[in-house]
Formats: structure tokens, C-alpha cells, sequence
């Protein structure tokens, strides 16, 4: 597993924060829809970062796709496992 940085959590809470802000005007299934749909794009964008053309990045789609959902698992199964053993705490 690759070390996390010092500032990691840092910044998952200042997306979060601004999720729960976002809240206040709308309901918890559309922020989430477009927090998931800008870390997709934001991906995507991070993605097309690494090609010199188009081409390139097509042949590599799969692996991408590969890669995003495989680290997206990962960290939603931890933090299923943090609420479900912590849910009383959490959910008061």
C-alpha cells in the first residue's frame, strides 16, 4: 500500500466540509452525484495529463477505468467498515 501524505486527510476534509455546506440546500443524493461526478472529471483530467494524443489515452481507457474503480472500492470498503463498527458514534 502506498504511503499517505501528510496532508491526505487535510484534503478529503476540505471536499467533505464543502459537501456538507452544499447540504443546506439540497439533498444528500444530488451533492454526492456531483462530488462523484467531479472526481471523475477530475480524474479524467489527471488521466489525459499523462498522453501525448488522443489515441494514446484510448488504448489506456481500460486500465484507467481499471485503476479508478479498483482504488474507489478499496477506500469505500474501509470506510463501510469505520461506520459499521463505529456507527452509534457516528450517527448521533
Amino acid at each position: 500500500m502506498k504511503k499517505i501524505d501528510d496532508n491526505f486527510y487535510d484534503r478529503a476534509d476540505e471536499h467533505i466540509n464543502l459537501s456538507n455546506k452544499q447540504l443546506s440546500k439540497t439533498s444528500r443524493g444530488k451533492v454526492s452525484a456531483s462530488m462523484m461526478y467531479s472526481v471523475s472529471r477530475f480524474n479524467a483530467w489527471i488521466s489525459a495529463c499523462q498522453f501525448n494524443d488522443a489515441d494514446k489515452m484510448k488504448a489506456a481507457k481500460q486500465e484507467t477505468i481499471k485503476y479508478f474503480v479498483g482504488e474507489y472500492e478499496k477506500m469505500l470498503d474501509q470506510n463501510l467498515d469505520d461506520y459499521i463498527e463505529n456507527f452509534d458514534k457516528y450517527m448521533k
